[in-house]
Formats: C-alpha cells, structure tokens, sequence
C-alpha cells in the first residue's frame, strides 16, 4: 500500500481516566454492552491479539482501560481503525433535521468544541440500530468532571481561575438547554434530530464530558487546497488507552494513497510488557484542564502553572513585601508603560493573565515587566532585546540586583497566591484521610496539587537568590 504516514501523537506516572464519579465504578450505559474488541474487528478494524481490555485502579480512582496480555515488542501495530468508524461532526447533509441540528452547532462557541461533537454523540445514542451503538453503549454512565460536582465540591477547589471555568461551563450549558428546548419544541417527530427525545441540561452534559474526555484532534478530509483541517474525533477502543507524559503508544494517521482515506492506528512506540497499560499522552497540559475536560489530576504534574492577574497594585504589593525599595508598578513613567505595552500587558488590548510554573517556571512576559519595572535605567534596558529580558536562561541581563529584586517580588507574588486559599496542605491531607467523597476527594487533590507547584517554584526561585547572592558578594570582595 503506498501510503504517507502523519503522527499525529508521540505522546511521569501513568494515569487512568476515572470511568465514573460514583461509587459503582464499572457502571456503563447498557448493563452489558456488546464486546468492543469484536465489534472493531467485525468492522474491518484490527487489534493486536495481546490487547486487552481491563478493570484497572491507582489511589485516585477506578476505570477500564487496555492491557497486554503478553510482551508486545516496539513497533507493533496495536490498532487500527478504517475511516468510516471514528465518530465525527460533519454538516453536509441538506434535510429538515439535519438543518435543525447544525443550526443548534453552529451556536455553540469554539472554546466548546466537545460540545459540537456531542450533539453528533446524542444523535447516535438517540438513534435506533445506530452504527455506532456498540461503541457508544460502552460509554460510562456518569463522568467525574466538575461540572457534575455539588456546589461545595465546587467551592472546595479554593482556586478562582477553575472555578471561572467550571461556572462558565455550568452557565452555557443552561443557556443551550433552552436554545435546544426551543429549536426542537415544535418539530414534527420526522424532523426531530434525537429522534423526538427530550434533550435537556444533563444529556447535554453527558455528551460534552464524554467528549472531552475522549476525543482526539486528528486530521479529516483533504480540502481544496491539499491541506487538511484538524477535527476532533471519537476513536473507539483507542480512548481507552490511559495518559502518560511517558507514552508507550502513539497514535498515526495513515493515508492510502489511491483512495485519500485516513486509516487511524496505535503503534506500540516502546516494547510493551505483559500486564503494561497501553498508554498515550493526552497531551502537556495543566491540571486545570486535565480536571476540566478528563476528570483527573495529575501529581506532579510538571507542565502545571497558577494563572495570575498582571496588576500594578498586586505588583506593588508584592514588591514592598519583598522589601524592594521604591517600587513604581501602579505608575510607571513612559518609558516603562512603553515596554508593558509591548509586552501586551498594557493598553486596550492587552493581555492581563500571566502564569507561574510549568516548565517555563516564570511566564517570559510577567519576567521581563518585572525586571524592566525594577530597573531604574533606561540606557541598561534598551542594551537587551526584549527576548533576552523574556528569557529566564539569560542570567541577570540587568544587574544582580535587579534580578534579586525580580526573584524576591515573584516570590512574595506565590505567597499572595497561597493566601488566597481558605486551607493548608496539612488540612488538606488530614480531610482525604477521613473517607470523603469522590468528588471531594478530586477537588481536594487538585488544590493540594496547586499549593505544592507554588511552594516549589518558591523554594527554585528562593535558590536563585542564594546563587546570585552569593555571586554579589564575591564580586563586592574581588
């Protein structure tokens, strides 16, 4: 077969995806759904005579997953999928419901893009002999994301900027329960597109989490021009590899080259020992958006960051508690207000939110303001690109001083961020011993995930000090 060949994933600790929040874990849409291994077979897919699916569990939580049954050697094809049976959005059919059920689509916002998805979801989960049923009946029953969380599950997160998030989620979710309730309301059962049932907030949930959790953004159709645009896909059987940052799988797309079909495999990219978990990496995200979209937080997590608002007065403050001198964050004189405004950090259109963590450390934005704010000396500054002060590797472009100064402030800046939340670490740790709930359990975990992040990037930066300090005072004695 002539083919091309596009990997599309190459994608710490492993991390299973809870199948449910409840406590009956196991628990599927049908009782007993259809075996998925043979359905994708009897479809024209393939899966390695090895690979498994299992009942699997870490200290967080309970889910299926896949497993070899016996070494598979790197390079194995694990599985693959023809193009006709991932599940995708496509809007190309002209009849009364179809209309209806883009219509609905097209009012859903990007940044929501499971939500489109969805909507294909409970029109198949709808649908009666369905193509898709035996995938879909496998699909838990529930999901742990936090849009399904109590109220005080939802405060118990104690962090502002999820919180955003899962109350932006909870808002248009019932916004679009009643666009939906009016859009299908006066229908004729022929024209309804879930096949006349009702379709309410928590269907609509059900099908955005499902996706979210699930999908892969691979590439569809080649378009006019050859490239080909990047859609989200349910991949039967492949979701049910679990998450690593070190994967032992990853996921290519094949495309024959007599009929431009994508035909959507799983290589083995390590040698896989018996009882391993095939495993792919969801991607480097933050813990917010593994809570948010999988409904798991990763320990550790080496590519999660605290959002921070770039404030002068927050700036101030942070200084003076640094005990840096006079500092002028809240007005700054012209030629500093110049380089924020390069920076995006002031003016119409700027861009307040800045990070800390992540392998980053310092977001190079907030790194460079801090340093140009706490230099006193146009003539220094304008010696360095605006890269170079971005850098965190560019050591002390503007004098020790100026960068103990920039250290000391990011450090009073976590300790503002730790404040902001109602409980310590210690707390924390005690309430998970008591035997709470799942949920509680997952709200718990990811603020302690935070507050650790932030104590660790102040222990790196408390470093930095040490070492520049150290280098101030042998060059004072030279």
């Amino acid at each position: 077969m002539a083919a091309s060949k596009m990997v599309i994933m190459s994608s710490l600790t492993h991390h299973i995806r809870p199948i449910t929040c409840a406590a009956s874990y196991h628990t599927r849409l049908v009782p007993q759904p259809p075996d998925l291994l043979k359905w994708v077979k009897k479809e024209g897919g393939f899966v390695h005579q090895a690979v498994k699916i299992s009942q699997q569990q870490d200290d967080d939580s309970y889910g299926l997953g896949l497993v070899a049954s016996q070494d598979i050697p790197k390079g194995s094809l694990l599985i693959a999928l023809p193009d006709y049976v991932p599940l995708r959005f496509e809007s190309d059919a002209g009849d009364e419901a179809h209309s209806v059920f883009v219509n609905l689509a097209r009012q859903v916002p990007e940044e929501l893009w499971a939500m489109k998805l969805g909507l294909k979801l409970l029109q198949e989960r709808a649908k009666v002999g369905s193509f898709w049923w035996p995938y879909i009946s496998n699909l838990p029953e529930t999901f742990s994301v936090p849009i399904f969380f109590q109220g005080e599950d939802i405060k118990n997160l104690q962090y502002a900027p999820l919180l955003y998030q899962v109350n932006k989620r909870c808002r248009f979710l019932l916004d679009f329960d009643q666009e939906v309730r009016r859009a299908l309301e006066s229908l004729k059962p022929n024209d309804h597109p879930f096949g006349g049932q009702e379709i309410g907030a928590s269907a609509l949930g059900w099908a955005m989490s499902a996706v979210s959790s699930r999908a892969f953004r691979l590439h569809g159709k080649k378009l006019a021009d050859g490239t080909r645009n990047e859609i989200p896909m349910m991949l039967p059987l492949i979701d049910m590899c679990n998450h690593s940052f070190n994967p032992n799988a990853q996921i290519v797309q094949e495309e024959d080259a007599g009929d431009a079909k994508l035909l959507i495999k799983v290589i083995a990219e390590t040698e896989i020992k018996q009882n391993d978990s095939l495993l792919l990496n969801y991607g480097c995200l933050n813990n917010d958006l593994f809570l948010l979209d999988y409904g798991f937080v990763i320990r550790s997590n080496p590519y999660d960051t605290i959002e921070l608002r770039y404030d002068g007065a927050l700036m101030d403050a942070a200084s003076m508690a640094a005990g840096v001198s006079s500092p002028n964050f809240s007005s700054p004189p012209a030629w500093q207000q110049q380089f924020l405004s390069q920076l995006n950090l002031d003016g119409e259109a700027s861009i307040s939110k800045v990070t800390l963590g992540g392998p980053d450390l310092v977001e190079g934005r907030l790194l460079a303001a801090l340093r140009v704010l706490l230099a006193s000396d146009l003539e220094t500054v304008q010696k360095h690109d605006l890269n170079t002060l971005k850098s965190l590797s560019a050591e002390a472009p503007l004098g020790i001083a100026n960068e103990v100064a920039v250290f000391r402030t990011l450090i009073a800046l976590c300790v503002i961020a730790l404040e902001h939340f109602p409980t310590k670490i210690m707390e924390d740790e005690s309430l998970l011993k008591q035997g709470v709930s799942a949920s509680t359990k997952l709200a718990i975990r990811f603020r302690i995930e935070k507050k650790s992040m932030i104590i660790d990037i102040m222990r790196n930066l408390s470093k930095r000090v040490k070492l520049l300090s150290c280098k101030e005072t042998t060059a004072t004695q030279g």
